[in-house]
Parts: C-alpha cells; structure tokens; sequence
C-alpha cells in the first residue's frame, strides 16, 4: 500500500489586521496549489475568525502561527498563540457586531476544537475540513459497448459553483463575511 504525505505549510506572524488578509491569501494559494479549490473560501473563513479572535483577546503578546496541514481526507487549519485562555463561544444577539467567531468556525467546519500544547504556553485552536466531495453531481456514465475495448478511462463531472446570495449592498456573501 502506498501512503500519501502529509502536505503542510506554517505561517507564524503578529494578528493585526494587516496581516490576517496576507495570511488568508496565503492560505488560499496554497489550496489552489494543493487543488483544493473548493475548500478555499471555508478555510479563509476560519483562519480569518481564529486570527481575529488572537488580534482581540490574546494578552498581551499577538504573535501566532498558522498550521494546515493535508493528511489524506482531511485538511486542519490551526493556529496557536501564547494566551493561556480558552476561548469562548458566545451566543451572539441579532444586532451584536461580534461574538459570532467560533460559531462561524463551527458553522463551516467538521470538526473544530482547542488543545494546549504539553511544555509549552498557550493554546492552539483548531478545524478540520474534509477534502473528499461527494459524488452527486452527475448520473454514472453508461458502461462500454460489450465490442468496445476500454484500457483506462476516466470519468470527470464539471459543476457550476452555486450562485451567492447578494447582500442589499451588492456584495455576495462571502465577500461580506470574509471581507
């Protein structure tokens, strides 16, 4: 059995915002490199929430790294910072401006979590997304003529990307959310 490698990138870097629209493009890049396009716009999502969170809770040193890691059907994205404290889900309010963060991450993602490291300070706080798509875009191709000889034959359903929902300013969703 052959086993694939894991594919892994770090970033370390100070949360300002500056830097959390840098690092989501990196991150970014890297799924169009590892041809994980479709895993692009949730991934950036939560590192962008993660990053926040350090940018605005962790005390008082904002320095972090930003890990994802490809280990085969799953991609992890996790970032640590050296504030010791959990981080909370809020229940936001319908007009509250914040507090959204981890249920974001949640919403958007299998898996999420938060471990400390043993020996060192702080926290990392992590997601997971599954890389596999299921396949129910297309009906199965019919099987070959009995006559015809086929070697290898690959089958590849394209599908249209769903269309966002406009916010009343002009901008899709994402765009509203990730900035």
């Amino acid at each position: 059995m052959i086993s694939q490698p894991s594919r892994h990138c770090t970033v370390e870097l100070q949360a300002a915002p500056a830097r959390i629209g840098q690092v989501r493009r990196i991150v970014s890049a890297q799924l169009r490199y590892w041809h994980l396009d479709p895993l692009i716009d949730p991934a950036a999502l939560g590192v962008t929430e993660l990053l926040t969170n350090v940018h605005r809770h962790a005390h008082p040193d904002k320095t972090c790294t930003v890990e994802i890691e490809l280990l085969l059907d799953r991609l992890t994205v996790s970032v640590h910072d050296h504030d010791p404290r959990p981080p909370t889900v809020c229940v936001a309010e319908p007009f509250d401006t914040g507090g959204r963060g981890l249920a974001l991450v949640e919403a958007v993602s299998d898996d999420w979590g938060v471990r400390r490291q043993e020996g060192e300070e702080g926290k990392t706080v992590w997601f997971a997304l599954p890389t596999a798509v299921p396949d129910t875009a297309a009906p199965a191709a019919p099987p070959p003529a009995s006559d015809a000889l086929v070697e290898d034959s690959t089958v590849v359903a394209l599908t249209p990307r769903p269309e966002r929902e406009r916010s009343k300013h002009g901008r899709t969703a994402r765009s509203a959310a990730v900035g």
